[in-house]
């Protein structure tokens, strides 16, 4: 049990990094949550520092789910300390749990007073790992979202939704046969369901018009 722990514990501290302070100091001098929206997340160094800058906290914060899940979760051995009812094997499972709790460590960072980003780029890390196909497809939602609308939080969103929508047309539609479809289902259902309400005055800002978006021109010093 208490390797368990231990893997929870480092993989949370792993997601805590607040890469976009970091880079916001180190680069600019600044504490990004002072500036933009106040976001100690990747979009808000992309309005702010510029969509390079921003670019590179978001691969930072996807590497955080991908150590948790590649690297982390491999500390474990043996049996799991309680009785696997789940489709997956052990060690996927306990993946699952670190990659999880790299996405609290970020939403809720030690680092930063329990306040980071939006778990978008590290669930995006954690997940790709566990259901690359479904999330290469949000990936893609993403991408074309935010290039036409240059709104990083709508493409979030719409990314979230995708997720459980590609796994259920895949398995439905398609016929897939999902390795674990429906253990993986509410869990993406609630992940995504967390993703949004993280977002959730990105979505008043969208709906009174006032959010702002990003700039893919390189940013100029003051």
């Amino acid at each position: 049990m208490y390797l368990l722990g231990l893997i929870i514990i480092l993989s949370y501290l792993v997601g805590s990094i607040p890469n976009s302070i970091i880079v916001s100091k180190l680069t600019r001098g600044i504490d990004i949550r002072n500036y933009g929206s106040g976001n100690a997340g990747g979009t808000n160094v992309m309005r702010v520092l510029g969509w390079k800058q921003g670019l590179f906290v978001i691969l930072l914060d996807a590497l955080k789910g991908v150590v948790a899940v590649v690297v982390i979760a491999r500390l474990h051995y043996g049996n799991i300390p309680f009785n696997n009812v789940t489709p997956f094997d052990d060690f996927t499972l306990i993946q699952i749990i670190a990659g999880i709790s790299a996405v609290v460590g970020h939403i809720w960072t030690i680092f930063a007073g329990f306040k980071g980003g939006k778990g978008i780029a590290t669930a995006l890390g954690m997940l790709i790992m566990v259901m690359t196909v479904d999330m290469l497809i949000a990936l893609g939602v993403f991408i074309l979202v935010v290039t036409v609308s240059r709104y990083v939080s709508l493409g979030s969103i719409l990314a979230a939704v995708t997720v459980p929508l590609a796994l259920v047309i895949r398995e439905n539609v398609f016929n897939a046969n999902v390795q674990g479809y429906h253990t993986l289902l509410p869990f993406i259902v609630l992940l995504s369901t967390l993703v949004i309400y993280t977002h959730r005055k990105n979505v008043v800002r969208l709906l009174n018009g006032s959010e702002s978006k990003v700039s893919f021109k390189k940013k100029t010093k003051n």
